[in-house]
């Protein structure tokens, strides 16, 4: 039997790779009967950049970048060579991430993209002919003004003075924006961005009112944060004659993919598409007698792009049964059995601490992948039974 772990990393935990790790230890449990796949699935959050660097064969440089809380820190990107195009591989969530806010600064109208185009320009200095930029598990709401900086972009005020845009919240100081001094370099690249679509900069449902409040925005500043991406929105579409408010993805990381599209042209993709670009997965897949997939939080989210749900949507073109393993279950979890997955469990199985679940959690995806082979393999017993023994009626 071929099992393929196809896995998103469980955020602020473990990731992809690591849960693959574990859910093939799992599997190795019921020894050489079992050929085991792993196939961990990076969404452009945490381990995108090393995830795939990793699978290209390709080199990771570290540097030292502004971080969203305007402290330097070490980051890092990936480059790559194929079919004789370099290609860099960067993650916003390695230099902007919320992983790397503490806290207690979790303040997203003061939180930066800056290092997202310092790696930008890196990659540039490195001769990149494509950049590939994931986004995902943002810490900050800046609209991607902070990497515009960056890249040399001016925020004026209304004097005509450099407004110092450290997060979202600077943004109202704005009346105009230069983009004279950008980098000539961006007209000679191709950028691609994988980020959730759904995710637009302004409106009702724009960024700052949906996400805000993950990054620590109290109401107040939520309408405050909205108010200034409004803004922003209109100086963009003054300056470059883009309207990008209600673009697919404009809204990704903070806002992030608002300011890439206006500033360095970059496309917007459905993540989990641009991502299969780069990654032969439908061939894995489609070579599977079974497909485990995981995620962090199972719910009524997942559905909505999310990996557990987009692997599946393959598997099932090949009619390949799905499970999914979550450290939780939350709200309106069996509407994943419509988007494809035939079941799913946590790893979870007694009351416990956060802490608990963190420290435990690549035992417990051991523990619960091998408990699923067990089932598994029950099931395919009495088929086999069914099959065999005279009188037996296979249902």
């Amino acid at each position: 039997m071929k099992i393929v772990m196809v896995p998103s990393g469980f955020k602020e935990c473990l990731h992809a790779e690591e849960v693959a790790e574990a859910m093939a230890r799992g599997a190795r449990r019921l020894g050489g009967k079992i050929q085991v796949e792993m196939l961990p699935m990076i969404d452009g959050g945490e381990g995108f950049a090393k995830a795939i660097t990793k699978l290209k064969d390709g080199e990771l440089l570290q540097l030292e970048v502004t971080g969203p809380v305007g402290e330097p820190l070490m980051s890092h990107y990936g480059l790559f060579i194929e079919q004789g195009i370099k290609t860099a591989v960067i993650e916003m969530a390695a230099v902007a991430g919320l992983s790397l806010v503490p806290r207690d600064m979790r303040n997203p109208l003061r939180t930066t993209t800056y290092g997202v185009g310092e790696l930008i320009r890196s990659a540039l200095d490195e001769g990149a002919e494509r950049i590939l930029i994931g986004c995902g598990d943002s810490g900050t709401s800046d609209g991607g003004a902070g990497m515009a900086q960056a890249l040399g972009v001016r925020f004026l005020d209304h004097r005509g003075l450099p407004v110092p845009v450290c997060g979202g919240g600077d943004l109202l100081q704005a009346e105009r924006i230069d983009v004279s001094g950008i980098d000539p370099r961006l007209g000679t690249v191709k950028i691609d961005v994988a980020c959730n679509h759904r995710n637009i900069l302004c409106g009702g449902r724009g960024v700052a009112r949906v996400f805000g409040p993950q990054k620590g925005a109290t109401p107040e500043q939520v309408e405050q944060l909205a108010a200034a991406l409004e803004h922003y929105g209109a100086l963009i579409r003054d300056a470059t004659g883009k309207d990008i408010r209600f673009q697919p993805g404009s809204g990704a990381s903070g806002g992030l993919g608002a300011g890439l599209a206006a500033f360095t042209g970059a496309r917007l993709h459905s993540r989990f598409d641009i991502i299969r670009d780069y990654i032969n997965m439908e061939q894995v897949i489609s070579d599977a007698d079974l497909v485990i997939t995981a995620e962090g939080s199972l719910d009524f989210q997942t559905p909505d792009g999310k990996i557990p749900a987009e692997v599946a949507r393959i598997a099932k073109q090949h009619h390949i049964p799905v499970v999914a393993i979550a450290g939780t279950i939350g709200k309106g979890a069996n509407l994943n059995y419509g988007a494809g997955i035939d079941a799913y469990m946590s790893i979870i199985q007694k009351p416990a601490t956060l802490e608990k679940s963190i420290r435990k959690a690549p035992k417990w995806i051991e523990d619960t992948t091998e408990s699923v082979l067990r089932q598994v393999s029950i099931g395919l017993a009495i088929a086999e039974r069914s099959r065999t023994e005279p009188g037996t009626v296979a249902q």
